[in-house]
């Protein structure tokens, strides 16, 4: 079995494009109904495995104090940049966005934003002290430490973060069947708890 990691978006091009994969598994419900709009993954396998939840986090040492609340000067809580993933495609990032938009924050930081192509960006930006903060998913952030989780934001600040998955269309292999499976059974459910993940979809 070889494996293959990339966003979201790229991975979903690719496949798109003809690249030979078994199964896709997407950060971005988005991506995942692009492909099965196009015929692209066999729908009947489609599942919502996993969710997630976004924090705000600083350099370990360096946190500051926030107040989610609208109310609150974002503006002057930290000096310096707000790393994200880039809106315009990086599914972090457009929850980010909605999150900063429904706070009323979205003004007062977009011309201070620090667009990354992927979360591992915008972790490697905040622990290197090049921007004073970010915007990741929990389960970025609980397995670093040299960044320190400032706070969490509520779910009902922007859309369900959910991670489907699926066979992707075409001659499906009982080992394919078998990782889908796995990535279903109580041994996975473990490791992804570990790592900061809601499970949605048990075996």
């Amino acid at each position: 079995m070889s494996l293959s990691f990339g966003g979201s978006s790229m991975l979903a091009r690719q496949i798109e494009a003809g690249a030979p994969a078994d199964l896709y598994l997407s950060a971005s419900l988005d991506w995942m109904d692009h492909l099965q709009a196009r015929g692209h993954i066999d729908s009947t396998t489609r599942i919502d495995l996993l969710g997630n939840h976004l924090v705000v986090v600083a350099p370990r040492d360096e946190g500051f104090a926030l107040t989610l609340a609208p109310t609150f000067d974002i503006g002057g809580a930290f000096a310096g940049r707000l790393a994200l993933g880039d809106p315009s495609h990086v599914p972090a990032g457009i929850y980010a966005m909605q999150a900063l938009q429904a706070l009323g924050w979205w003004p007062a930081m977009a011309h201070r934003l620090a667009p990354a192509g992927d979360v591992r960006a915008v972790l490697a930006w905040v622990e290197r002290g090049e921007c004073a903060a970010g915007i990741v998913y929990t389960s970025d952030a609980t397995t670093n430490p040299r960044v320190q989780i400032v706070a969490t934001i509520p779910d009902s600040l922007h859309i369900p973060i959910r991670y489907p998955v699926a066979l992707v269309a075409g001659p499906t292999t009982a080992a394919a069947r078998r990782r889908l499976d796995t990535l279903r059974s109580p041994a996975a459910q473990a490791v992804f708890h570990r790592h900061g993940f809601t499970v949605l979809t048990a075996q």
